[in-house]
């Protein structure tokens, strides 16, 4: 398996964009998909760089309808229109960021909801003997506290996103399997929980952003929380990857309990797994 980011908020690999957005390639014995398109269309400019040839790509995943992950769907689309396209039965909806300072709509466009190559998701669903999705993550422990101005808007009415529109990737191969999220809105914890209930134990490698950046400072509350979470992950025997919407700072707490199991990945870098497979 080959894993290869094609943009993330952060510069990496020379000459690669970087954007507030999350895109990966993965090659598997049979597929070539994207697990998310970034926020524009800049991670075409980084595959081509990359020496990655899009047109190739079978399968598209978007993990939430949010435009840092689907913006760059459309775009896609045009240079290749035979992919299909997985996407839940709700990610078109109007999605907000809103507080007492910004009403912001942070959904997917008008063209990318309307793209004839979706396939609408609604549940657990297994694509082929490689590829899974699965969503309906309910549980609530160490929830990320930036959802909190997280909204779903319906008419003239706004309330909290609970997150239906999300949905995971697990890809399975020689019998190991990774479990790919964008960006862990219903918690890491909550999301690995529902992961076991379907196959009974944990992911050999997780590939997550884990909602956790700030713009303002961290409380001691939600500092404890990043640790709890860092302390939960340390007992699994899984790689951790990461990167887009964790932040810095949770980087480097979670980094002090977990060390070398978990790993930032920059704009236009490989993942290594090669000693999994």
């Amino acid at each position: 398996m080959r894993v290869i980011n094609l943009i993330e908020n952060t510069p990496g690999t020379a000459d690669c964009l970087c954007e507030h957005g999350l895109s990966f390639y993965i090659e598997t014995k049979n597929h070539k998909l994207l697990a998310d398109t970034g926020a524009s269309d800049a991670f075409l400019a980084n595959a081509e760089h990359l020496g990655i040839d899009l047109k190739q790509v079978d399968t598209v995943v978007l993990s939430h309808g949010h435009y840092d992950h689907g913006g760059g769907l459309a775009a896609f689309a045009r240079l290749n229109p035979e992919a299909r396209i997985w996407m839940h039965r709700v990610a078109g909806e109007a999605y907000y960021h809103r507080n007492a300072a910004m009403e912001k709509y942070i959904g997917i466009s008008r063209e990318a909801k309307s793209l004839p190559g979706i396939e609408w998701v609604e549940g657990d669903l297994r694509i082929d003997e490689e590829l899974f999705l699965f969503g309906h993550v309910t549980g609530r422990r160490l929830w990320p506290q930036g959802n909190r101005e997280l909204m779903r808007k319906t008419g003239e009415n706004f309330e909290q996103d609970e997150f239906l529109h999300e949905q995971y990737l697990v890809v399975e191969q020689e019998g190991k399997r990774v479990l790919v999220s964008g960006c862990a809105h219903n918690g890491i914890l909550n999301i690995l929980d529902r992961y076991r209930e379907i196959f009974g134990d944990a992911p050999d490698a997780v590939i997550s952003g884990f909602h956790m950046s700030r713009k303002t400072g961290y409380g001691e509350a939600e500092l404890n929380l990043i640790r709890e979470t860092a302390r939960e992950l340390k007992t699994l025997d899984t790689r951790f990857y990461t990167g887009h919407c964790t932040g810095e700072l949770p980087f480097q707490v979670m980094k002090e309990f977990m060390g070398e199991q978990l790993q930032y990945v920059h704009s236009g870098e490989e993942i290594c797994l090669d000693d999994l497979f």
